[in-house]
């Protein structure tokens, strides 16, 4: 059995994670297949609707996905609806897109979160650049703001903002015209979080990440542990329910009282990091969780 694995050009050469794969799945005797969704057609005539997946003639079951590439609002738009369409004509997708918009889109899943009144930080999101501005000024006399950009991973575009900050407002390829402001929670002395990977709402590994600074990203040099805390993971179940995903990764951190804050949940993890630390095979229990559901 051939299956594609949905992943950005970095993976299809010979990414760490695409490589890790790859070895799952030949481990139980199915051929992954690296394919981009910018490289997929979507062909609607009077007799048919087809999605042409790229080296595939022949109809798969279901579809693993890895990365999807950036790109304008309508590439984005529709390398999604290629994953929409595809479960629409019964292919399992390994997030699905609806679960990989809920996740990717910061302000929903801050949204979604509060709802099932799992604690997050406070967060606003706007596009006006005289409301955030206004926020900014109101909120940083007491406390430190992390803007994000809505669209990210690994870190990248992340700035803190206090009193001293002397653009507190950027307006650059990270931040794209929307504002996504969080309130930082103070850890005390603690310099590190926690990432924990959950797969069918089950945690299955987890571990502190210890930063030089106030982020602790592995993809910027944060030190990695393994840890089992029965709170960390009971709240990343929870938080995984949530937004109602195959797998994820949850990122936790505990402020200065103690207390546990969900602060994202990733749809397309990394998790070299992790892997590093546990003995638990990730991209094995991902796999097995993948082929059975179809």
């Amino acid at each position: 059995m051939r299956i594609p694995i949905f992943t950005d050009e970095a993976e299809q050469q010979g990414g760490w994670h695409g490589r890790v794969l790859a070895k799952a799945f030949e481990a139980r005797d199915v051929e992954p297949v690296f394919v981009s969704l910018q490289d997929c057609l979507i062909h609607i005539s009077g007799s048919a609707a087809k999605i042409q997946v790229s080296n595939f003639t022949e109809n798969f079951p279901a579809a693993f996905v890895r990365g999807i590439a950036g790109g304008t609002i309508q590439q984005v738009i529709t390398r999604l609806n290629i994953l929409h369409m595809l479960a629409m004509q019964n292919v399992k997708i390994y997030n699905d897109g609806k679960a990989i918009e809920r996740t990717v889109d910061k302000a929903m899943t801050s949204f979604l979160l509060y709802q099932k009144n799992i604690a997050t930080p406070q967060t606003w999101v706007c596009e006006s650049r005289s409301h955030a501005h206004s926020i900014v000024q109101k909120e940083v006399a007491n406390n430190k703001l992390v803007i994000k950009p809505l669209f990210g991973s690994q870190g990248r575009g992340i700035s803190l903002l206090d009193q001293t900050s002397k653009h507190p407002l950027p307006m650059d390829d990270f931040v794209d015209g929307v504002f996504y402001l969080q309130e930082l929670i103070d850890t005390g002395d603690r310099n590190h979080d926690f990432r924990v990977l959950v797969i069918k709402n089950q945690a299955v590994a987890a571990m502190r990440r210890s930063g030089n600074g106030w982020l602790n990203n592995v993809a910027l040099g944060a030190r990695c542990e393994e840890i089992n805390d029965k709170d960390i993971l009971c709240l990343a179940e929870q938080a995984a329910e949530a937004v109602d995903i195959d797998y994820c990764g949850v990122d936790i951190i505990r402020d200065k009282s103690g207390k546990l804050w969900v602060l994202e949940v990733n749809s397309i993890p990394a998790w070299r990091g992790l892997q590093s630390v546990t003995k638990v095979n990730v991209a094995q229990l991902l796999v097995d969780d993948f082929l059975s559901k179809f």
